[in-house]
């Protein structure tokens, strides 16, 4: 950030003057009555998830973009979109006007249509979409699952296409950006596996692709000028077996790393889950909120979204979009524990599409404050009201002056077209703060005026967020009495092209002016300033678009009162009373009274811990044969918590050597909390099998990271609605900071029994389990 020099200076205080008094508010000289609901309040359709149900039954791995012609547009990943369908969609859109009702607008390709490069002999599909706009077109990323690159199967990568439009018609680009990537020497059909593109555009203009998945792990990498190939050397982000889904924001000078965990696709038992890091450089390292890197064997990641015990389990892929109030919200998908089937009882997942509200606390994002995944009616996203205007039906609640009507592709636009002055669309009324004014704004080649957004305008004053092309800044600007009073601006990169769109927002709240400008409003900004405000400005005015000179384009103008963040999460339970004679400190030489011994475990009591070989036995599957150690659970309310230590190291291959506690109803129905090893890395995982279909059904979902001691704690509600018995999990690796994990369900009615466990070795040298207490509690 920098202050802009004296001859920008001049040249936005006259802008801003004349844009500040070309008009007086409505009602200056005499009050007007003030409405009902408050001006500028912006309006939301409320809604029920799925947000896809009328159009899909599933619809996964959505990406979504705001279109420049004033429509939000989602993808999803190729499946049929209906149940008993038999045929795919490739890249299914859809659109919708407030980001809650939404309608399929067709295919990004169709079978005759695929990428050359994608074999068709071998079924050649195209997942996880990822859109973006830049440098004046729309982009689509995808996987193609199998290509025409060698002659072997599973030789995934990405592909992207191009459109002037968000539907279409795409065009590939000819060849992969990312390549197939083998994963072993000599062994045919071994790939990496190239999945889930997230594209971004980087400091000074440079765009990056952050790929990968569960083998092989997250990657990112710099791709050249028009995000075709990739460049230079790719750094890994995430550690391989435990993260895919990639997406990525920017946010107060971090990073953000989104990225899907677990199984996605494990029917009523999928626990697909969103976690999180940051980092100040984009290409990492990433940690999570207590500073663990998701590169490593016990990798961190801040949950973000699991399943809470509704109907929703296996949330995740997710995507991150803006309402116009400036409130975050995320697309993903769920899968409805009732029906997790497309068709029948097996086969393709249903996960249709759902949204949410995206809470920023203390720096961290998550879901709904923490309650994640909703059910029921919601308040939707802000998206439209009186000074919210796309220019396809007149100019809104915004007064004119100096601008004329043109034909742009799909849409009405505003062409400031006035040669001499300050051309301005601003509200009739004014608009206190908190206030966000957000355009999509280009120009005419040979354009060179500036132009921008404003706020808490009147004659002489109001606080302006202005593009200069000739300086190539974005400049925050406050006006008192006709004079500049305060100003920041920062550069806009060396290939910033005016005549393209671009989005520009300004926010005003509690005593700061903060401006971005994006290309397509997702996260990746190509400039951002901020601004203190000085003593004296008004943060109450009419708000809207300015230009100085003609040759100025303005679309999708909005201003509207900003949304209240939400400042903190919902509470973390804490146990209640506890019960001493439910309780083992193992102080002894042997277990307390009142333990159930299942299948005879090696155990012993020794040096004030419980101590137990990991056995090579299981749980999991038809014919559970590990040993456990099981107390009777009380009525109501409850949690079951004990102090783990393992040796299972790190990095190397122990699989699936675990110590933890299990809810147990039968020995194919329960729920473990675990610290176990899988493949190189070392997780919590809470898993849940039961019986589905004939059957029995088994997923996880990944709590916090683990260390040489983790605390692990289950907390027991009964569901008042259905009889229901929620089991919360959550871990620690300090026993004070714990971290908030997924819920599973058993049945109304069942008989639990909470306990310990230490199975699962397949072979190894087996770790051992040193439980240094068991407490339980009751609220």
């Amino acid at each position: 950030m920098a202050i802009i020099g004296v001859r920008t200076r001049t040249a936005l205080a006259a802008a801003a003057t004349l844009a500040l008094s070309v008009l007086a508010p409505v009602g200056a000289a005499t009050a007007a009555p003030q409405p009902a609901v408050q001006y500028g309040a912006g309006t939301g359709t409320p809604y029920a998830n799925p947000a896809s149900l009328g159009f899909a039954d599933t619809y996964a791995d959505p990406s979504v973009i705001r279109g420049k012609d004033g429509w939000w547009y989602a993808y999803g990943t190729t499946d049929p979109l209906r149940e008993g369908e038999t045929t795919r969609h490739i890249l299914p859109m859809s659109r919708s006007k407030d980001l809650v009702s939404w309608q399929y607008v067709g295919d990004a390709f169709t079978e005759a249509t695929l990428p050359a490069w994608a074999d068709r002999t071998r079924g050649a599909a195209l997942w996880a979409p990822d859109i973006r706009y830049v440098d004046g077109r729309y982009r689509l990323y995808y996987v193609v699952t199998d290509t025409t690159v060698t002659a072997e199967p599973n030789d995934n990568a990405i592909g992207v296409a191009f459109s002037g439009s968000p539907t279409g018609p795409w065009t590939d680009s000819g060849g992969p950006v990312v390549g197939p990537r083998r994963g072993g020497a000599g062994e045919p059909g071994n790939f990496l596996w190239t999945f889930d593109p997230s594209h971004v555009v980087g400091p000074n203009g440079t765009e990056y692709l952050f790929y990968g998945s569960y083998y092989g792990g997250i990657w990112v990498t710099e791709l050249n000028a028009d995000g075709t190939r990739a460049v230079g050397a790719a750094t890994r982000v995430a550690i391989d077996n435990k993260y895919e889904g990639a997406y990525v924001v920017q946010r107060n000078g971090w990073w953000y790393l989104f990225a899907s965990s677990a199984n996605c696709c494990a029917g009523p038992t999928t626990g697909y889950s969103v976690h999180v890091g940051r980092s100040r450089d984009l290409r990492g390292p990433y940690v999570d909120r207590e500073g663990v890197p998701l590169n490593q064997s016990r990798a961190g990641g801040t949950p973000v979204l699991a399943q809470n015990g509704n109907r929703w389990v296996g949330t995740g892929h997710n995507a991150v979009v803006t309402d116009l109030a400036g409130q975050d919200w995320t697309l993903y998908h769920a899968i409805d524990r009732n029906d997790p089937y497309l068709t029948g009882t097996d086969g393709i997942n249903e996960r249709p599409m759902l949204l949410d509200r995206l809470d920023w606390v203390g720096g961290w994002p998550t879901v709904r404050a923490g309650t994640w995944a909703s059910e029921g009616s919601q308040p939707g996203p802000i998206t439209g009201g009186s000074t919210v205007t796309d220019f396809t039906a007149g100019s809104g609640d915004f007064r004119t002056v100096g601008f004329g009507r043109a034909a742009e592709p799909q849409t009405g636009t505003a062409l400031f077209s006035a040669s001499r002055g300050v051309n301005t669309a601003l509200t009739s009324q004014s608009l206190p703060a908190p206030v966000r004014v957000e355009a999509d704004v280009r120009t005419d080649p040979g354009a060179t005026g500036e132009h921008g957004v404003v706020a808490a305008s009147s004659p002489g004053n109001g606080i302006a967020a202005a593009v200069d092309p000739a300086t190539r800044r974005l400049v925050v600007t406050t006006t008192h009495g006709g004079a500049v009073t305060g100003s920041a601006s920062a550069a806009l990169p060396a290939d910033y092209d005016p005549t393209d769109w671009h989005s520009l927002a300004l926010e005003v709240r509690g005593g700061t002016a903060w401006a971005e400008l994006t290309h397509a409003r997702l996260g990746d900004p190509v400039a951002q300033v901020t601004l203190a405000l000085p003593a004296g400005t008004s943060s109450t005015g009419p708000a809207g678009a300015f230009a100085r000179d003609a040759g100025v384009r303005v679309d999708n103008l909005s201003a509207v009162r900003a949304a209240t963040p939400v400042g903190q999460q919902i509470p973390l339970p804490t146990p209640g009373r506890l019960l001493t004679d439910s309780s083992d400190e193992f102080d002894g030489s042997t277990l307390a009274a009142g333990w159930q011994v299942v299948r005879d475990p090696a155990v012993t009591v020794e040096g004030g811990s419980l101590v137990w070989p990991v056995e090579s036995k299981d749980l999991t599957g038809p014919g559970g044969n590990a040993g456990l150690l099981l107390r009777d659970a009380p009525e109501g309310n409850w949690t079951a918590e004990t102090k783990l230590s393992i040796d299972l190291g790190t990095d190397t291959v122990r699989n699936f050597q675990q110590g933890g506690l299990i809810a147990y109803v039968d020995d194919d129905l329960f729920a473990r909390l675990s610290h176990v090893a899988i493949w190189n890395t070392r997780q919590t995982e809470f898993g849940k099998e039961m019986p589905y279909a004939g059957r029995t059904s088994y997923g996880g979902t990944i709590v916090g990271p683990p260390a040489e001691t983790t605390w692990l704690r289950l907390v027991h509600r009964v569901d008042p609605a259905n009889g229901e018995h929620e089991l919360q999990a959550f871990t620690s690796t300090d026993g004070s900071t714990w971290i908030r994990g997924g819920v599973w369900t058993l049945p109304a009615g069942s008989d639990v029994r909470v306990g310990l466990l230490s199975h699962g070795n397949q072979g190894g040298d087996p770790a051992t389990s040193r439980f240094d207490w068991f407490h339980l509690y009751a609220d």
